[in-house]
């Protein structure tokens, strides 16, 4: 019995010397779930507020249903991507109103400055429309990538900002902002004050 556990031992100690002589190992990358996008297509927003725009399809409007909301305060919500563009407006009643409504906007979009990486801004500028404002793009692990306000500068102020019901984790969701950073991009090029 002693020399069947002996063949048996080396037949088991040569497999493994035959296997341990491969040294071209490799770790493979980490993955990530791949992530499915919807085509591209708008539709228009139009509601008895002072404003209009388009936004995709694949995307609901909701009514913000929060403690404090105003009956001109929406929701675009992304489900597939379990993300909000949170869509409020204000009327401005004068000047020192709308300055302080911009320097909020300032503050919200620079209070991520903490976690971010880079805040990019770029003016906003369509003056055949009377559509004005600065946009705000956030890198790094921050709770908003993208912030936005538009104004007239004298009677109308709307203010955007994306946020994601995940812990953020930048380099997962980049893709999926930078989808959804087209689908905004629409709607600011397509805003239009009703009166």
């Amino acid at each position: 019995m002693n020399l069947k556990y002996l063949i048996l031992f080396s037949f088991a100690c040569s497999l493994l010397i035959a296997a341990c002589q491969n040294n071209d190992y490799s770790p493979k990358p980490r993955g990530y779930f791949r992530i499915e996008f919807p085509e591209k297509e708008y539709q228009t927003f139009e509601n008895p507020v002072p404003y209009s725009f388009r936004y995709p399809v694949y995307a609901t409007l909701e009514a913000d249903k929060s403690r404090d909301a105003r009956k001109d305060w929406f929701n675009l919500h992304f489900k597939q991507f379990n993300g909000y563009l949170h869509l409020t407006y204000y009327g401005v009643a004068d000047k020192a109103a709308y300055d302080e409504m911009v320097e909020d906007a300032r503050k919200l979009a620079f209070k991520h400055t903490i976690k971010a990486s880079a805040i990019d801004q770029k003016v906003i500028h369509y003056p055949n429309h009377k559509v004005y404002g600065i946009y705000y793009a956030i890198e790094g692990n921050t709770a908003s990538s993208v912030q936005f306000f538009l104004t007239d500068s004298t009677r109308h102020y709307f203010r955007g900002a994306l946020y994601f019901n995940e812990r953020p984790q930048y380099d997962s969701i980049a893709p999926v902002v930078k989808f959804i950073k087209t689908d905004i991009d629409t709607l600011i090029a397509s805003f239009r004050w009703k009166n």
